[in-house]
């Protein structure tokens, strides 16, 4: 029977040899490769040891005696090298690159392919055998690549001495000449030819900031040469004196004739003209200055300001090489200057009224061409809001100013809405302008505050006023110094930011003050990006009345009877209708419809003076601080349990799209759902584990689950500013507990945003065990507030807490902790249902075909529950 009847002919012997030639003979060349370094490595290294010394010129620099005591050494040297290099050489045989190159492959097969048979060359069997072996030999060897050499001469070579003459050699390929070599045969003459034959070097050295490199001179060919301005040209000539001469036209002076030749002479060039070398090896070059352009600088736009009076003024600076610094200086345009009132009288000249800034320039980008903004703010200098000039100027390296022609503006500063603190800033300006005008502003400060209970809302800012008007009464009576001056102009400053700003405690006031500056702004015509600070302002007045009228509510309580009588002639308002009123405020404004933006604030304004405001359902009210606290944070208890439950179900559909067949399973055979499918979100009805929100295939809603994180942790950073019991431990508890969930919120955010859904799993189970705690210490804040105001069975506030669940479904207990009154409590099942989401848990992480994320996530479960 015949066991191999076909024959490869590509992988025969006689195949296999040849396609190693190619490798063999490169392995060759590589074993030949390092017979010669192993053997003239001494002679190389002092070749190229000496070619550095002669290319850096060191030979010219010290005396004939040494020069002849080193040509000795080298001598003796390279006649050492050369018997070393014969002691080492050998002539490497073919049969060592077939060796190398045979070891190189596993089984040798090389070797093999040279073998013949032995024994059973009459069996066909065994010859079969046999050539089987040899074609598998010969496919080996076809894919056989030339051994590199290896070239390390650590061992012969320990202290590196190849690499100090490599170094040397570089070194003087960069900073030496090859024409110094030549210099050489006058060594042959016993250093006659050195001393009377001249020699010459020179160099061209660009300034640096240029950043051009230094040419040397000795290695250019004559012809044209372009060279920046202020470049730096050194020529230097050795042996006899006057055998060479230098003429040149670029550096724009005359040369002294009758004058000894100097032996070094350095000049720069200022203007395009010639240099020329004169004598033995002589050379002459047309030289081309480029010139050095003036920088350039202009303002790019009108200042932007913001609201609180900071100014970015845009501006845009070139240069051919960089812009070293830059000034902006702001001088008063006296000549536009509204002389009325305070600034009838000449200013006091004062040291500070000329302003000079530093203008920022970029620190890692390119200075050549580049655009930045002056930013600073000039809300307290005593030109603000009045006509100024503005000039720009930039400096480059070489000292060349470039100055933009001064540019009119009004010099932006903070403006107040507020009458009297309008009031109180033009009088600081005025005694600012001249220490003259300090009894005309307290006149003037005593009629405006004439009736303060008509122009002040605290009694504390209108005392303020009081003694700043007998102090500046008594100083103008008596001199008035800088110091003085700087200080009531400080004074006044703070008292202008109380009264526009206010420091009132009560909430309706702020609000109304809120209103009141808004609708100053819209009447003087203010910038969007005041009226956007300001509509930010009105936002959180308001909602800093609306939870006092929520605490009014919850101390009124027990007058509930009398309320609801009420509350048909009072207006009743959500949160949502509030913020819907106030966008389309905004709204208006941006479209420039002030006055509709006005009688759209007026109705605002009535409305908020008579409503009710309540927090979601018209019948919720009444509820406590610490009961809508509790109900805020059940709510985001269970929105953080649906997230978590998403990421988890995307988790498994990434992985094994069939992980919840068992699950479905179990559901069919009427199986309870689990927590996480209790309670679908609005707008959600009826959906499956299986399903991601609308937000697409596993793995790509990702980025929808984290804005619903993000947007759960800003609730939850809103709710922390409501919650009640500040500076109880209970309530500090509460707040640390939270403070946990936030930052275990933004840990899930950022992993969801990564797409790594376990670690956001991980840190969004942190979040509601922290949600947990502080629900339970929340509650026991309560039982405590509880306990003091000892409020009797039956009222309102004790039929709401025996109603309240926790986001289970369970009923929670006096303290705020489950309590064990309710039926789920009662209900054996749920016990039995978690030990079966336990049991399938522990099934699927002991499921090798599983991935490895989703089990070690199992496992974490198991060991946290």
């Amino acid at each position: 029977m015949t066991l191999f009847t076909a024959k490869d002919d590509d992988h025969s012997p006689e195949q296999g040899l040849k396609s190693i030639r190619w490798p063999l003979r490169l392995t060759w060349a590589g074993i030949w490769a390092e017979v010669l370094v192993q053997a003239f490595w001494p002679l190389i290294a002092l070749v190229l040891a000496v070619l550095a010394v002669l290319m850096l010129g060191l030979h010219d620099s010290v005396p004939m005696s040494v020069v002849t005591g080193a040509v000795v050494a080298v001598t003796l040297a390279a006649v050492g090298a050369l018997v070393y290099a014969l002691r080492h050489l050998r002539i490497p045989r073919r049969i060592e690159a077939l060796t190398r190159l045979d070891a190189s492959l596993p089984g040798r097969p090389i070797q093999a392919l040279m073998d013949v048979q032995a024994i059973g060359t009459g069996d066909d069997a065994s010859a079969a055998v046999w050539q089987a072996h040899q074609r598998r030999m010969a496919a080996r060897a076809a894919v056989a690549q030339a051994v590199p050499a290896d070239l390390r001469m650590a061992r012969r070579d320990p202290f590196a001495l190849r690499y100090v003459a490599l170094l040397a050699f570089v070194t003087a390929l960069v900073f030496g000449s090859v024409l110094r070599i030549g210099s050489v045969a006058g060594l042959t003459a016993g250093g006659g030819a050195l001393a009377s034959g001249p020699v010459w070097e020179g160099w061209a050295e660009p300034p640096r900031y240029t950043g051009k490199p230094t040419l040397y001179l000795s290695d250019l060919a004559e012809g044209p040469l372009n060279l920046p301005a202020g470049t730096l040209i050194t020529l230097r000539m050795y042996g006899e004196v006057g055998a060479l001469s230098v003429s040149e036209t670029v550096s724009g002076q005359s040369q002294p004739e009758g004058d000894t030749p100097a032996i070094v002479q350095d000049f720069k060039v200022s203007q395009s003209g010639q240099i020329a070398i004169d004598g033995p090896n002589g050379r002459a070059w047309d030289v081309t200055m480029l010139p050095d352009a003036k920088p350039q600088v202009e303002i790019a736009g009108p200042p932007e300001v913001t609201a609180l009076g900071e100014m970015q003024l845009p501006f845009v600076a070139r240069d051919d090489y960089g812009v070293e610094a830059g000034e902006a200086r702001i001088d008063l345009d006296l000549a536009a200057v509204d002389r009325r009132y305070g600034l009838a009288i000449d200013p006091d000249p004062r040291a500070e009224m000329i302003v000079s800034l530093s203008l920022s320039l970029p620190i890692a980008r390119d200075r050549r061409d580049f655009e930045e903004n002056l930013i600073d703010d000039f809300s307290k200098h005593p030109w603000a809001n009045l006509p100024v000039t503005v000039t720009l100027s930039v400096l480059d390296a070489s000292e060349q100013q470039a100055t933009t022609p001064p540019t009119q503006m009004t010099l932006p500063g903070r403006r107040f809405f507020d009458p009297l603190a309008a009031a109180v800033i033009e009088q600081r300006r005025d005694l600012l302008w001249a220490k003259g005008n300090a009894g005309t502003l307290a006149q003037v400060l005593r009629a405006v505050s004439y009736r303060p209970e008509d122009v002040f809302r605290s009694d504390t800012a209108a005392l303020r006023l009081r003694r700043l008007i007998e102090r500046i009464e008594i100083r103008a009576r008596y001199g008035l110094s800088d110091e003085v001056q700087t200080e009531i102009a400080d004074d006044l400053w703070d008292l202008a930011i109380e009264l526009e700003e206010g420091v009132l405690a009560d909430a309706l006031d702020r609000m109304r003050r809120a209103q009141e500056r808004l609708q100053e702004a819209m009447k003087n015509g203010a910038s969007d990006a005041e009226i956007a600070e300001l509509m930010e302002e009105l936002r959180r007045a308001t909602d800093d009345y609306m939870r006092q009228l929520q605490r009014q509510q919850a101390q009124e309580g027990e007058n509930g009877d009398q309320q609801q009588g009420q509350q048909g002639e009072t207006m009743q308002m959500t949160q949502d209708d509030l913020q819907r009123m106030m966008d389309r405020i905004q709204e208006l404004m941006e479209q420039g419809r002030m006055a509709e933006a006005e009688q759209a604030l007026r109705e605002l304004q009535e409305m908020m003076e008579n409503m009710r405001v309540t927090q979601g359902q018209p019948g919720e009210g009444g509820q406590s601080e610490g009961e809508q606290a509790m109900e805020g944070l059940a709510d985001s208890l269970r929105e953080q349990q649906e997230l978590s439950d998403q990421a988890f179900r995307d988790l498994q559909d990434r992985f094994n799209p069939n992980a919840d067949d068992g699950q479905q399973q179990g559901q069919d055979q009427g199986q309870q759902p689990g927590p996480q499918q209790e309670g679908n979100q609005p707008g959600q009805p009826g959906q499956q584990p299986g399903q991601n929100n609308g937000q697409g295939e596993p793995g790509q809603g990702q980025g929808s689950i984290a804005d619903r994180q993000q947007a759960l942790r800003d609730e939850l950073r809103r709710q922390e500013g409501r919650l009640p019991g500040g500076g109880t431990p209970e309530g500090d508890a509460a707040r640390d507990a939270l403070d946990r969930a936030g930052r275990a919120m933004d840990g899930a955010e950022e992993a969801l945003r990564r797409d790594d859904l376990a670690e956001a799993i991980d840190n969004q189970s942190q979040a509601m065990e922290a949600l947990r705690e502080g629900m339970r210490a929340l509650g026991e804040a309560m039982e405590q507030d509880q306990q003091a105001s000892e409020p009797g069975q039956g009222t309102a506030q004790g039929n709401r807490r025996a109603e309240n669940t926790d986001p289970l479904g369970r009923e929670q207990g006096a303290n705020g902790a489950q309590g064990s009154e309710g039926d789920l409590a009662l209900d054996n099942d749920a016990y039995g249902r978690a030990r079966e989401l336990l049991d399938e848990i522990r099934r699927r992480s002991g499921e090798a075909t599983r991935p490895e994320v989703e089990r070690d996530y199992l496992r974490r479960l198991l060991d946290r529950f």
